[in-house]
């Protein structure tokens, strides 16, 4: 370089959300050394701002705000990992500016919208769960949410009609049209395949299932636990076709699929990577960079089917394994060093800040950090979690006002 030259201009990254959902892509994005990140999120401490080169405390929703910032930062893409409604908005902006994006804004509606998306895979033959429409009263045992809210949020499970009115309040409640969405709720396992496309060729990359257990010191809590142990197989092709159905050709999927007594049954198919460290998970496994590879179709780069594939197995077990502390207010955090010294371990992440309420089971909110673990096989590799686990503890104020 020319001395007295002014340095090159970086490639600025507009990322929604600085969340503990979208840690693992900041990171990623931090890494590549040649980007300019810029992160908005409404909450001023989010943990995610750490490893934004830029700031901007604006909610992900306020689509008209995030397109002012877009268009006055000259930004060359824009992604949004780990949160649904986002995805939509990121789409439809980059559309109108003429940017790179994985998927266009009507693609995005179909997988932010559940009606839509539900209506959509009908019409593909894709085995889902019955919807019961307007006026028909659902059978029991049913699955209540809101249809535009991801997650949990407004979700009920309906075990007895009793129960019912007050689960579509909850869930109008939480809808952003003030509606609601009634299904049957199938029985059996849960998983989840990630995948990754590159021009309409999908590419599964890991199928994890989802795990509840009830550790003493921490109340309910979370798993994702690679190998799945449930039929992985029939689980890819019902994602497949999901993603087919919706047009999705390039970029990351995230498909929620139940396995029921009569086949695969699709829950949600979402046009991202999961909030719940998902693309951490697949990069231990499989040595894929899914973090990588996202930001890389955001801004127009377009990854060849090698480098999604990978390698082997790199580790024969893997965990995602969720901290919830007991209600209150968070005081402190302590011993995540010696839960991160814990053989097997890859990191430990601590979401929240003193002075976080904890809730009782709040859902996402509820978590205060997460833990990385591999091992000999998936059993040991979330024994070993457990015990990192077991090693943190919240200091929590039970009484405070």
């Amino acid at each position: 370089m020319v001395a007295g030259a002014p340095a090159a201009r970086r490639t600025r990254l507009l990322v929604l959300g600085a969340g503990a959902a979208q840690l693992g892509l900041l990171e990623a994005a931090r890494r590549r050394g040649d980007l300019e990140v810029i992160a908005v999120d409404r909450d001023p401490g989010a943990v995610g701002f750490a490893f934004a080169d830029t700031r901007a405390v604006v909610s992900t929703e306020d689509e008209a705000a995030v397109e002012r910032l877009a268009r006055s930062e000259r930004v060359a893409g824009i992604v949004s990992p780990g949160s649904d409604w986002p995805v939509g908005v990121a789409a439809r902006i980059a559309e109108r500016m003429g940017l790179p994006h994985p998927i266009d804004a009507q693609t995005a509606s179909l997988a932010t919208t559940k009606p839509r998306q539900r209506e959509r895979l009908a019409a593909a033959g894709v085995e889902q769960p019955r919807v019961f429409g307007p006026g028909e009263t659902p059978s029991i045992p049913c699955v209540v949410k809101a249809p535009d809210r991801q997650g949990q949020r407004g979700l009920t499970l309906v075990r007895d009609q009793g129960e019912l009115a007050a689960a579509v309040e909850a869930a109008v409640a939480e809808s952003r049209s003030g509606s609601y969405l009634a299904e049957e709720l199938v029985d059996g396992p849960e998983v989840t395949v990630n995948a990754f496309s590159v021009d309409g060729e999908f590419t599964p990359l890991t199928v994890t299932d989802r795990l509840t257990a009830e550790p003493p010191a921490f109340g309910v809590a979370l798993a994702h636990a690679w190998p799945s142990v449930n039929d992985a197989d029939s689980a890819v092709g019902a994602a497949r076709r999901a993603a087919e159905a919706l047009g999705i050709r390039n970029g990351p999927t995230y498909t929620q699929v139940r396995l029921g007594p009569e086949g695969p049954r699709v829950i949600e198919l979402a046009a991202r990577v999961g909030g719940g460290h998902d693309a951490e998970l697949v990069e231990a496994v499989t040595g894929v960079d899914l973090n990588g590879l996202t930001i890389a179709v955001a801004l127009g780069e377009n990854p060849s089917r090698v480098t999604v594939t990978g390698q082997s197995p790199r580790v024969a077990g893997a965990g995602v394994i969720f901290l919830v502390p007991p209600e209150g207010v968070l005081r402190a955090v302590h011993n995540a060093d010696r839960a991160e010294a814990v053989d097997g371990v890859r990191w430990v992440r601590i979401y929240r800040r003193p002075g976080w309420r904890f809730g009782p089971l709040q859902r996402g909110a509820d978590r205060a950090g997460a833990i990385l673990a591999v091992g000999a096989d998936r059993e040991d590799a979330l024994g070993r979690g457990r015990r990192a686990a077991e090693a943190v503890r919240f200091e929590v104020d039970a009484d405070a006002p």
